[in-house]
C-alpha cells in the first residue's frame, strides 16, 4: 500500500516524478486496471456468490466497454454490493489540486478557481491525492431529490462575500455529481428519480452541459455512471425516461441463486452466526438446508408475489433467529452445546412473514400460515434428500400402535435423546446425517426430531400442538363401537 507521505505535494513536484502527466479519463483507469486483474487471474468480485458465469461476466464487459451501465434485478441480489465493489478497479490513490470541490486534476483543470490557482502559484501549487473508497459517490434515489442536490445551485452568500455576479462559475455550489469527478457516481433505485431530475443526468452523460439557474456552466464531468432498479419499480413507483435508457450503454439482469449450494454459502458468508456464547453454536448442514429450502420454494410459490420477489436476506434472518432461539435454550437448560432443531425454525417465523409479498390467495390464508406451509415444504424436500429409499416403516409402526411423543422445548438434550431412543429404530437412522453415537446429544436430538418431522411433512405421522407427534389418521384404526371418534390431529 502506497504511503501518503511518500508522496509530491506541490505541483512542480508532482512534474518532475514524471508519473502522472498522462490524464487518463476514470473510464479508461478503470478498464487498464481490469485489464491487469484478467490477466493475473486475480478475483474481481470476492464475495459475490453465483454470478461468475451471468452477471460478473457482463459487468465485465461494460467495464471493458467503457459503457455506463444499470444493474437491473429484484431486491437481495446484491446490486449494491457489486458496483460498490467496482472501486478495487480504481488507482490505489489519484491527484488532484488541494482544495478542489470537484477534485480537478493538476494537469487538466475544469473549474475556474483552479485554473486561476495554477496561473497564480505555477509549480507551487498545492496536491493533495484522493483515495479509491473516496471516489466513490453513492444516492439513494428518492421523490424529493432536487437539481440541485444532484448538480448545484447558485450560492448567494458565495456572491456577496467574492463580489461575483450571480452568472459567474465562483458562485457555484456543486451538487453531488460534480463532487464525483473523477469517480464513480451510483444512483439506487434509479426509477425513483423524478422525470425533471432524469434529464440532468442524461445531460451531463451526454454533452457535458448542465444549467443552474438559467446560467450556463459547461462542466466536462469524468465519471463512471452505474444505476440500480428493481423491474417493480418501473409500474409501482416510477419509470427510466426514453432518453437516459437510451444513453445508458449496459442493462445487465441480476437473479437470485440458481442453486441451493449458492444459496447457503451466501448465507453462511452474510449470517451474523459466529458468534461470542456461553454455549457452543453448531449448526447442522441439514437445517441451513431446511433454511434455504424456504427461500427457494416461496420463490415458487403461487401465493407469494413473484414480481416483488423473495430476497435473499429472508434465510439470513432466518439462521440467525433459529440460532437464537437455540441458544436461548441451551442458556435455559444449562448445556453447553446449543444446536438448532426444526422447532426453533418454526421459532423463526417473524423472520419469515415480514418479508413475503402475497398474493390475493396468501392473504385469504395468512402471513403465518403460509410461513408454516413453507416450512414444512422445504422439510420434506430436504428429508426426501437424505431418506429418499430409506425404510422408516418401524418409527412409522410404533406410532400407529399407540405410540405419541411431545417433545418440550424446555426439556434437555439428554431427556430428549432417551424419549427418541424409546421409538424402535429411530436414532439408528440418524447414521444417514453422518451422526456417530458419539455426537452430543443436543446434536442427536435434533436429528431425530428432524426425521420425525420429516414423516410429518410427507404425511406418515401426525402432529399438533396438543398432543405431538402421533399416528397418521388416515392410517388409524376406526374406532371401537361406543368409543369416541378420535379428534383429527393434523394442523
Amino acid at each position: 500500500m502506497t504511503s501518503l507521505s511518500g508522496l509530491p505535494h506541490t505541483l512542480g513536484s508532482l512534474r518532475a516524478s514524471g508519473k502522472y502527466e498522462n490524464v487518463r479519463s476514470v473510464k479508461d483507469e478503470l478498464r487498464e486496471n481490469l485489464i491487469c486483474k484478467l490477466e493475473k487471474k486475480q478475483p474481481l468480485f470476492p464475495g459475490i456468490v453465483g454470478y461468475e458465469d451471468t452477471v460478473a461476466p457482463q459487468v465485465v464487459n461494460a467495464v471493458l466497454s467503457k459503457h455506463n451501465f444499470i444493474l437491473l434485478g429484484l431486491r437481495g441480489q446484491a446490486k449494491t454490493r457489486l458496483i460498490r465493489m467496482l472501486t478495487s478497479l480504481l488507482d490505489e490513490y489519484v491527484p488532484y489540486i488541494a482544495g478542489c470541490e470537484i477534485h480537478d486534476h493538476p494537469f487538466a483543470p475544469i473549474c475556474k478557481p483552479c485554473r486561476t490557482l495554477l496561473h497564480e502559484r505555477g509549480d507551487a501549487t498545492p496536491i493533495a491525492w484522493l483515495g479509491r473508497e473516496e471516489r466513490y459517490v453513492e444516492k439513494l434515489a428518492t421523490p424529493d431529490v432536487t437539481i440541485a442536490d444532484m448538480i448545484g445551485d447558485i450560492d448567494p452568500i458565495k456572491a456577496a462575500r467574492t463580489g461575483e455576479t450571480l452568472g459567474s462559475e465562483l458562485t457555484v455550489h456543486y451538487g453531488l455529481l460534480p463532487r464525483a469527478n473523477r469517480g464513480i457516481f451510483a444512483i439506487n433505485e434509479l426509477p425513483d428519480l423524478a422525470g425533471k431530475i432524469q434529464v440532468g443526468l442524461f445531460n451531463i452523460m451526454q454533452e457535458g452541459d448542465v444549467q443552474i439557474k438559467g446560467y450556463p456552466v459547461r462542466l466536462p464531468l469524468d465519471l463512471m455512471l452505474v444505476f440500480t432498479a428493481n423491474p417493480e419499480d418501473y409500474t409501482a413507483r416510477g419509470k427510466i425516461i426514453t432518453p437516459l435508457k437510451d444513453r445508458i450503454g449496459s442493462e445487465i439482469r441480476t437473479h437470485y441463486p440458481a442453486t441451493l449450494d449458492h444459496g447457503i454459502e451466501i448465507t453462511a458468508q452474510e449470517a451474523w452466526t459466529e458468534r461470542r456464547s456461553p454455549a457452543e453454536l453448531h449448526i447442522p448442514d441439514y437445517i441451513r438446508e431446511v433454511i434455504e429450502q424456504i427461500a427457494f420454494s416461496a420463490r415458487e410459490d403461487k401465493r407469494v408475489d413473484k414480481r416483488s420477489g423473495v430476497s435473499q436476506r429472508l434465510p439470513i434472518s432466518v439462521i440467525e433467529n433459529v440460532t437464537s432461539n437455540a441458544e436461548r435454550r441451551a442458556l435455559m437448560t444449562g448445556e453447553s452445546v446449543a444446536v438448532p432443531r426444526i422447532l426453533d425454525v418454526y421459532a423463526g417465523l417473524p423472520s419469515i412473514t415480514g418479508k413475503l409479498e402475497l398474493e390475493y390467495e396468501g392473504e385469504l390464508k395468512g402471513g403465518d400460515a403460509v410461513a408454516r406451509e413453507l416450512i414444512r415444504l422445504a422439510v420434506g424436500k430436504i428429508f426426501t434428500s437424505y431418506f429418499e429409499g430409506e425404510n422408516l416403516n418401524n418409527v412409522v409402526q410404533w406410532f400407529e400402535l399407540g405410540g405419541t411423543l411431545k417433545l418440550d422445548e424446555g426439556v434437555s438434550s439428554q431427556q430428549m435423546v432417551q424419549q427418541l431412543t424409546g421409538i424402535q429404530g429411530l436414532m439408528e437412522k440418524t447414521k444417514k446425517l453422518g451422526l456417530t453415537e458419539s455426537e452430543p446429544d443436543a446434536v442427536r436430538a435434533g436429528a431425530g426430531e428432524f426425521i420425525l418431522e420429516g414423516l410429518y411433512a410427507h404425511k406418515r405421522i401426525s402432529r399438533n400442538e396438543e398432543t405431538g407427534f402421533t399416528a397418521g389418521e388416515r392410517r388409524r384404526e376406526p374406532p371401537e363401537e361406543g368409543k369416541a371418534k378420535p379428534k383429527r390431529q393434523y394442523q
